[in-house]
This record gives C-alpha cells, sequence and structure tokens, in this order.
C-alpha cells in the first residue's frame, strides 16, 4: 500500500514576538497560510520495525536530524505501530528559505501515516504531536490560513487572503531560525498590527491587508544578511503591493492581484537571484 501526500509550503502574513518564555522559546502570534509550491511525501509500508528516508537533495539529511524522520518515529512510538515505513520526499520548497519545508514534509509525514496505518487520529491530536517535533508542524497538520500563538503549538483557523499572485524570490544562502531567534532583544522589535490583519482577511480586503502585513525579525535577519533587505528593496519597487520577508527568511514575497502584473515582477526578480516562483494561494 502506498499513500501520497502534499506539503504545501506557507508564507507569514504576519510575525509578531511577544516575549521570551523560561523555556529559552518564544511567545509568538504568526499569521500563515499555504501556498501552491509544494513537497510530494511517498510512504510505504515495510514490515521490518524501521524508518528510511529517500530523497535528491545534498542540503537535508535522509536520516533521523530530518523532520520526517522525527515525525515518522514519534507517530510510531505513540501509537505503538511496529511496522516501518519508507518516506520518498519529492522536494520542490527551497530548504532553510522561511517557508516551512521541513515542517510541512513532517505534517505530511503524520496525516500520511494516520491513512497508511488506518488509525483515524483527528487532526487536532496529530497537530499536538506535530508541535513536539517543530513549532511550524502543528500548522502545518491544518495548512490554509490560520492564527498560531504559543510557542506555535496554538492553532485557530481563519478565513483566506483575497485571491492573488504571490512572487517568492529567494537569495542563494540559508537563514538558521535558532540564530535570529537568540539575536532577539523583544523590547526592540517593531511588533505587526495583528488585529488589523485579521479584519483584511475577513473583509478580504486586499490593500489593507498589504498595508498591515509585517514581521518582527526582518531587521534582524536584513542586519545579517542584506541582500535579503536588497531584494525586498526591489520587489517594492518592482511594484509589488505587499512585500514581506516570510519566517526567518531568506525568502521574500511580493502580494499582487493582477497576473501580467505579477508575471513582469517574477521576470524582473529572476535578475536579482536565482531562486524565483510565482505562485498561488491554496484555496
Amino acid at each position: 500500500m502506498t499513500i501520497l501526500e502534499k506539503a504545501p509550503a506557507k508564507i507569514n502574513l504576519s510575525l509578531n514576538v511577544l516575549s521570551k518564555r523560561d523555556d529559552d522559546y518564544h511567545d509568538v502570534e504568526m499569521i500563515m497560510t499555504s501556498i501552491d509550491l509544494a513537497d510530494r511525501i511517498e510512504l510505504e509500508r515495510l514490515q521490518d520495525d524501521r524508518i528510511e528516508i529517500s530523497l535528491e537533495s545534498r542540503y537535508v539529511p535522509n536520516d533521523e536530524r530530518n523532520l520526517a524522520y522525527k515525525a515518522a518515529k514519534a507517530f510510531k512510538t505513540k501509537y505503538g505501530i511496529t511496522e516501518g515505513v519508507h518516506i520518498t520526499i519529492d522536494k520542490n520548497i527551497p530548504v532553510s528559505a522561511g517557508l516551512g519545508g521541513g515542517s510541512t514534509d513532517a505534517a505530511a509525514v503524520l496525516r500520511g501515516l494516520n491513512k497508511l496505518w488506518s488509525k483515524d487520529i483527528p487532526l487536532n491530536e496529530l497537530a499536538e504531536l506535530g508541535s513536539s517535533i517543530g513549532a511550524d508542524v502543528a500548522y502545518c497538520v491544518y495548512g490554509n490560513t490560520a492564527i498560531a500563538r504559543g510557542f506555535g503549538e496554538k492553532i485557530e483557523k481563519l478565513s483566506s487572503p483575497p485571491p492573488c499572485w504571490i512572487i517568492l524570490a529567494k537569495p542563494d544562502i540559508g537563514v538558521s531560525s535558532r540564530t535570529i531567534f537568540s539575536q532577539i532583544n523583544v523590547e526592540e522589535l517593531f511588533h505587526p498590527d495583528t488585529a488589523a490583519i485579521l479584519e483584511a482577511l475577513e473583509d478580504k480586503n486586499f490593500s489593507k491587508l498589504c498595508n498591515h502585513i509585517g514581521n518582527s525579525l526582518e531587521p534582524i535577519t536584513f542586519a545579517m544578511h542584506p541582500e535579503v533587505q536588497h531584494i525586498k528593496e526591489a520587489m517594492t519597487h518592482a511594484g509589488a503591493a505587499g512585500v514581506l520577508m516570510s519566517g526567518s527568511g531568506p525568502t521574500v514575497y511580493g502580494l499582487v492581484e493582477q497576473q501580467s502584473k505579477a508575471t513582469r515582477i517574477y521576470n524582473g526578480m529572476r535578475g536579482f537571484c536565482e531562486e524565483v516562483y510565482l505562485v498561488r494561494l491554496i484555496g
């Protein structure tokens, strides 16, 4: 038996760091939405009690360091599964990009194993298990548009954004979320207006959404990697209505209503970096 799962990337419409916790994590408030750039996950049963990972990427490990491996191990442990699984990951989402590539793979493994082993576990229970694997995994179990609170484990579904095109531009660097978060001084951070973004989503107001998207981590990443700021400035100058860095970076995205304008910006951004994508929202 083989199960196929789509693992969509995400972008942050907001990332607000509220405070540092006693456990060294940070309390955050993040509004995220899924886009149609996705990895594909294939799961096959193994009779032996082992986990195998196959993928063609020199940047992603195929052992217990992989979040997909950790998800399978956590699932097997929690639900007493003694069969094994072979996991094939077809990577399309850039690595260390702020797009949730590892987290969405882990979430897809949890959803897929639920089907492979006929467990009928509700999504909220899978999301709780996912939160023990990585901060964005709980959100990725659900996908679509949601707000994540706590360290990312408290998920509330939201109205989807108004229809638009998204241009993604990733410079040829990787950014470690752990490194960026270690540089945070909460008192010095910019805090996005979450309430205004929620209103824009509810009203399907594209202009209001673009005017209020925000990311507390941008100044930190910009200081460490000036090329990320240059890409944001270039995309803004090219005419994208709303431009923001996703996650801890380095990917920058732009929101555009008209396909012709989005295509023009996409073509222009290809002069700034090799990894540029033109995608849409899921749903």
